[in-house]
């Protein structure tokens, strides 16, 4: 017998490791919905079956899938009280004169909203508030401030939330809510809270603050997806005020710090009955995470009327049985008639987006992208330029932005729609993340927004096809090889 293992083991071995590559590379093929990277994980368990497979298994299987169908049903409850505030929300609305009576829900019915109506649950909500805040400096003070002021309930959300001066100070203001009685729940997603040291977790349990992290796990094997990401931000103050977008906790967001690498930001404060959308939002992640159910007044208030604006909250992620945020901005694309500007800090669009935004440039409609010029993470960078010349090749205007680093997400639409949140251009984020966006119209907010991104796009310079023709052969080769891995981005 030992005889027969030294002279046939290595023959066993290798036709394990076949057998093995074969059925795994069937199973991608049989549940990989997108085709590029399903070429890619066959391509990779092929070439380097025990590399590959390793990897396959830590990023490429999507168990959350399942779970969330066993988990998100019993959410049903926040959903329940989610309509029923909305119910009262609608009786109340009628009390309340708009202040432009051109922005109404049922004047919406041009541009994305319609097609958005069919892409998503929550309905468009009128009489909301909604207050851009550019970087930490002007978002860190409102939204401490908020917490200072909280009465009965703080849901708070976040991808990054380090330990440093400004994380210290939430971590203050959080621990003196809970000591005041305020009902705090505080949920960190467990990839990003790697991002600080010493863990943030550490201070929020010192001070007593009621905290999660989101599908946390040291053991691969329960670790649900380490590509999928928790990337929403959402602040909720007593059910009423409301603070989201594409801005974590770091001091690197306050552009009067000293620390060297900053990033610019906006975050945004919304009051009105959208801020029930994001309070809805948090209670099912918190209720997958923690099975602990957020119900009652205290989560959930009546709320009225705050301004003029017709908004509504869009959650997205692996969950769901199609890809809502790439629909959504597919969606958008196709609508434009005169403007399509974009802001995005990643932007590693699918063959749908990219051919959408061609054809909205070849239709006539100027179409403004604006990228960091020194990105934080160069290899999404390279990856972006191995096809921009695509789209300035029939007339998009691409520019890249000046230093610091632009961490900004936005969509503007015919200046009278935008969308803003915590979404990239990039198939993690519109694939594999859980995301929270805002869709909104308001005459006044869209021209806010269309300022910003003025300013940011008289600060940034254009991209010509001929400089990128004569990127040399290395840069290209370089960029081409970042773009072939973009499935793993």
């Amino acid at each position: 017998m030992t005889e027969y293992l030294q002279q046939y083991w290595p023959y066993t071995v290798t036709g394990f490791v076949f057998a093995f590559t074969i059925v795994l590379s069937a199973f991608v093929i049989l549940y990989k919905r997108n085709e590029r990277a399903a070429i890619a994980w066959v391509g990779l368990i092929i070439l380097s079956p025990i590399i590959g497979s390793i990897a396959y298994f830590l990023l490429g299987i999507n168990r959350i899938k399942r779970r969330a169908v066993r988990i998100r049903p019993h959410a049903l409850e926040q959903l329940e009280t989610l309509e029923s505030a909305q119910t009262d929300i609608n009786k109340l609305s009628s009390k309340f004169s708009s202040i432009d009576s051109s922005c109404t829900i049922s004047d919406c019915t041009k541009g994305p909203t319609l097609l958005i109506n069919s892409l998503t649950a929550n309905p468009l909500t009128q009489g909301n508030s909604i207050i851009p805040l550019v970087n930490g400096d002007a978002a860190y003070p409102e939204m401490l401030e908020a917490i200072r002021k909280a009465k009965h309930s703080l849901c708070f959300e976040t991808y990054i939330f380090k330990y440093d001066e400004v994380g210290k100070q939430f971590v203050e203001e959080l621990g003196n809510a809970v000591k005041r009685g305020v009902e705090v729940r505080v949920l960190i997603d467990g990839v990003g809270q790697i991002y600080s040291w010493p863990p943030i977790v550490r201070a929020l349990n010192a001070g007593g603050i009621p905290n999660s992290r989101f599908m946390y796990s040291l053991w691969p094997w329960r670790m649900p997806y380490l590509n999928l990401r928790n990337h929403q931000k959402i602040l909720v103050i007593d059910g009423e005020i409301g603070f989201t977008g594409g801005m974590n906790i770091s001091a690197a967001n306050a552009m009067d710090t000293k620390i060297n690498k900053k990033i610019r930001d906006i975050h945004f404060k919304l009051e009105g009955p959208l801020v029930a959308h994001l309070t809805e939002a948090f209670a099912d992640d918190w209720h997958l995470t923690t099975n602990e159910s957020l119900v009652g007044s205290i989560w959930f208030p009546v709320l009225i009327n705050k301004g003029n604006i017709v908004a509504r909250g869009i959650t997205s992620g692996p969950h769901e049985s199609f890809e809502r945020m790439r629909w959504i901005l597919a969606a958008a694309i196709s609508e434009a008639r005169k403007s399509l500007c974009i802001m995005t800090p990643y932007f590693l669009p699918d063959e749908t987006i990219s051919a959408g935004l061609r054809l909205a440039a070849l239709r006539g409609v100027e179409v403004d992208i604006i990228l960091p010029e020194k990105n934080n993470m160069p290899f999404i960078n390279w990856a972006a330029m191995a096809r921009i010349d695509e789209l300035v090749s029939v007339g998009c205007r691409v520019w890249l932005g000046k230093s610091p680093f632009n961490h900004s997400k936005l969509l503007l639409v015919d200046n009278y729609w935008a969308l803003f949140g915590s979404s990239n251009w990039d198939p993690r984020s519109l694939i594999l993340n859980f995301e929270f966006n805002v869709e909104c119209q308001g005459k006044k907010l869209v021209r806010q927004l269309s300022s910003i991104f003025d300013l940011e796009l008289a600060q940034s310079r254009s991209v010509s096809l001929s400089e990128l023709n004569n990127r040399s052969f290395l840069v290209k080769l370089r960029d081409g090889i970042a773009r072939m891995c973009s499935p793993y981005l």
